[in-house]
């Protein structure tokens, strides 16, 4: 039987997994607005992913009652991955079978988070160093997951000598993608960059055409996904285009933007990037800032802090006269109710 992702238009666009962003109140505010409007020659296919969940949590019967918030989702959210992360395949297992009973579409295995908490577990990123426990995680994952298609996320390397552009640094890549394609996955998803480069540096694009060789060369079926600095829809198609990739997962473009996946395109508004294609009226972003800010108090308002939403007020609220003393109001907030006077008095007076 063909995995969800066999059955996905193409392109693929994917919604990051991100801590304490991706959560269940975000991911239904990007459902709700993020609805494919788009003509048949613009479609596409769409995937959301759960912030990543620590396997050795969802493993011990106490710790899980609290993670189990994290996998928390909606039905209009399908298909959708519960992403895990861990290095004892024992709890990986366990954190598998516990997806598959939850009702995910499929499960996706972190390898790739630099994270020196992470790392320390012999997970995340720390896993391209140990590609015999990788390979064993992902063996695992499929028997707990019992027939959902296994995914990873990782980088194109951990610290390679001289870089990625490097023989070193190619061999590396190349050895890596190799293993990991090995497993018969149903998806990969690859973040150009290296471990030591974190987010500091440009994406390095221009690897994915070999990583899709060295996928063609395998003669495997293992989906594509490319990761870094795509930040709209349209720009997503053309890396597609260009590399021959499957789809491409988009993160730092969703902040601010839950209308993403709607057509056509609406990129962030900020003054580095200037404002193009459509552009969200002030009025409609604060509204939907708030709808969110209400959504996350009700569904994680026992369970989470409220300044997670603050990193949200930063994107929504930013780019037009005013924003920044909005802005300043909103970190000064603890609950949906003061975000609710201060945005009315807001709008009252533009």
């Amino acid at each position: 039987m063909k995995s969800f992702w066999a059955k996905l238009s193409r392109p693929i666009f994917c919604l990051a997994p991100m801590a304490d962003v991706t959560d269940c109140a975000f991911r239904q505010i990007i459902a709700k607005y993020s609805a494919d409007t788009r003509p048949t020659e613009r479609s596409f296919g769409r995937v959301f992913f759960t912030e990543f969940v620590s396997a050795d949590g969802l493993a011990h019967p106490i710790a899980r009652e609290k993670l189990l918030i994290d996998l928390k989702y909606g039905q209009n959210e399908h298909p959708i991955v519960a992403q895990i992360f861990g290095g004892k395949p024992e709890n990986i297992k366990i954190a598998s079978t516990l997806c598959k009973n939850l009702g995910f579409d499929g499960i996706d295995i972190n390898m790739g988070c630099p994270d020196k908490s992470v790392e320390k577990q012999c997970a995340g990123a720390a896993l391209m160093k140990d590609p015999m426990l990788a390979r064993e995680i992902i063996r695992v994952a499929k028997e707990g997951g019992g027939g959902l298609p296994i995914s990873v996320k990782t980088r194109v390397g951990y610290n390679p000598p001289g870089g990625y552009a490097s023989r070193a640094g190619k061999n590396e890549m190349e050895s890596w993608v190799k293993t990991l394609l090995s497993e018969d996955l149903a998806a990969l998803t690859i973040h150009l960059r290296t471990r030591k480069e974190m987010s500091l540096v440009p994406a390095h694009w221009d690897l994915m055409k070999r990583i899709v060789e060295i996928r063609n060369e395998m003669k495997v079926e293992t989906l594509i996904i490319g990761n870094g600095d795509v930040m709209d829809t349209d720009e997503a198609r053309r890396k597609c285009e260009e590399t021959g990739c499957d789809g491409v997962m988009l993160g730092r473009a969703m902040f601010g933007n839950p209308w993403l996946f709607t057509s056509p395109p609406t990129p962030l508004l900020d003054k580095e990037r200037g404002a193009k294609g459509e552009v969200r009226s002030i009025q409609e972003k604060l509204q939907v800032m708030l709808e969110h800010t209400k959504l996350f108090e009700e569904m994680l308002g026992k369970h989470k802090n409220f300044a997670i939403m603050k990193k949200h007020f930063k994107a929504y609220v930013s780019g037009w006269d005013g924003a920044k003393e909005l802005r300043m109001k909103l970190m000064e907030t603890e609950n949906a109710s003061r975000v609710e006077a201060i945005v009315n008095d807001f709008l009252s007076k533009t």
